[in-house]
């Protein structure tokens, strides 16, 4: 017996000590993270509210995204793409170490783009700077493998949150974006604890958050919203898998395009501004909070908004615009809700806030944090029903990701036999179906 008190005493003593260690850790990153997001939001905020001013200022894109490119590549390679995967790529591949060259690099590109139309969001960035700027100081302060790692996914919450105010939310997106099949219990705490300073660091500097909209549950029936969620689960996961597949094919043509890479800048700005043209519109540019706001009032929007989303967001990325890919998914999952409201005769406002928030967890693979964050942003009642829809679109958008730097640790089913302990871009290569019925019917 005095050996187990003797040993309860000394767990209890090391783990209170690790607690208040990072608690320490944690809230340096929170608050430093917090203000340069803080900042970061702030200046894209002033940029695009001077440049919007002018009725045509999309047509100066194809410049911004050659100047863009440009800089990324003459500066900071890393910080090329969309930005949380590269923080994903830090943790998993580099032991927790980013090239403190991408902070600013990333800021300026991605404020580039953004002012002048491109179809990108604030968070990929912002979890990029949050992890560049935590690798920084987990290299000032000589913490080892794993404590980096563990620094580095702090960074990512705190950069996060800051767009999205939903402190609980980030943190656990900071913590399952890192696998699929497993989720990071040793990251979760000093996540939460950054996270939370964050959150109330932009709180303090009047940052506002994406959105945020109380939605009440008394008018719809538990009964026939559940077999409803059912149906929208399935369809946010099979337009999940083809936004995933557009994104990447989009990609790989500007790849194999056999010209100076900042060109290829030029070439994607001029077929956005064709399909502005096209549409008549330019509310398919930009963030697109406008439209995401507009779908939770339930306000009308064009039934194809989310294929247009889609289109302009792949073309951005892909010719070497920088920004974002979440927000974008957002916009995407709240006009999708949109469109299967008006063809169910539901609730757009219930159907774009679930959608919106499931659409995100399903590309990205995270749908706990999906789960919670539409709690956070719509309310409980809320985030019961989109747990629903998270879970079927989990499982049905199968072994993809919007995330190729994810490691697939768990496949999703035992009915396939998968490469695991992987990339997820790499599980392809090993793909067998175990389940004999399935086998017969596939042969069928």
């Amino acid at each position: 017996m005095k050996k187990l008190i003797k040993k309860d005493i000394l767990e209890e003593y090391v783990l209170v000590a690790s607690m208040i260690k990072w608690i320490f850790l944690a809230a340096i990153i929170g608050l430093v993270v917090g203000m340069a997001t803080s900042g970061f939001i702030k200046i894209v905020s002033l940029a695009c509210s001077v440049t919007h001013k002018y009725k045509y200022y999309y047509l100066i894109m194809p410049l911004a995204f050659f100047l863009s490119s440009l800089i990324v590549i003459k500066l900071a390679p890393d910080a090329k793409g969309h930005g949380t995967e590269k923080a994903i790529e830090a943790v998993n591949k580099k032991a927790g170490k980013m090239d403190i060259k991408v902070v600013p690099v990333k800021l300026l590109s991605t404020i580039l783009t953004i002012m002048f139309g491109g179809s990108v969001g604030m968070e990929g960035p912002a979890t990029q700077i949050g992890a560049g700027i935590s690798s920084q100081i987990g290299k000032i302060l000589k913490l080892n493998e794993s404590g980096r790692k563990r620094i580095v996914v702090c960074g990512i919450a705190s950069g996060f949150v800051g767009v999205f105010g939903a402190p609980v939310g980030a943190a656990i997106f900071s913590a399952e974006v890192l696998y699929v099949g497993q989720f990071a219990y040793l990251a979760l705490f000093p996540s939460l604890v950054a996270s939370f300073v964050s959150f109330f660091v932009g709180r303090a500097l009047k940052t506002k958050p994406l959105i945020s909209y109380f939605i009440d549950m008394k008018q719809f029936s538990t009964e026939i919203m559940f077999l409803r969620m059912v149906c929208f689960g399935l369809i946010i996961g099979i337009i999940a898998m083809i936004f995933i597949r557009i994104v990447n094919f989009i990609e790989e043509i500007f790849k194999k395009v056999n010209i100076y890479t900042p060109i290829k800048g030029i070439i994607g700005g001029i077929v956005l501004i064709l399909i502005v043209i096209l549409t008549g519109t330019t509310d398919y540019l930009g963030i697109g909070e406008e439209v995401i706001e507009k779908t939770v009032m339930g306000q009308g929007v064009n039934k194809l908004a989310f294929f247009w989303k889609t289109l302009t967001t792949s073309i951005t990325l892909g010719s070497g615009g920088s920004g974002g890919i979440l927000t974008p998914m957002l916009y995407v999952g709240a006009t999708l809700g949109s469109t299967w409201a008006h063809i169910v005769n539901g609730s757009q406002t219930f159907y774009s806030a679930v959608g919106m928030v499931s659409f995100m967890a399903t590309c990205a693979n995270t749908p706990i944090a999906g789960i919670v964050m539409c709690m956070e942003l719509f309310g409980s009642e809320v985030g019961m029903y989109a747990a629903i829809v998270c879970v079927i679109s989990y499982l049905i958008v199968g072994h993809k990701s919007i995330y190729p730097t994810q490691i697939l640790i768990k496949p999703k089913t035992m009915s396939l036999s998968i490469n695991t302990e992987c990339e997820i871009r790499t599980s392809d290569e090993k793909f067998i179906i175990k389940n004999n019925v399935l086998k017969k019917i596939i042969r069928k």
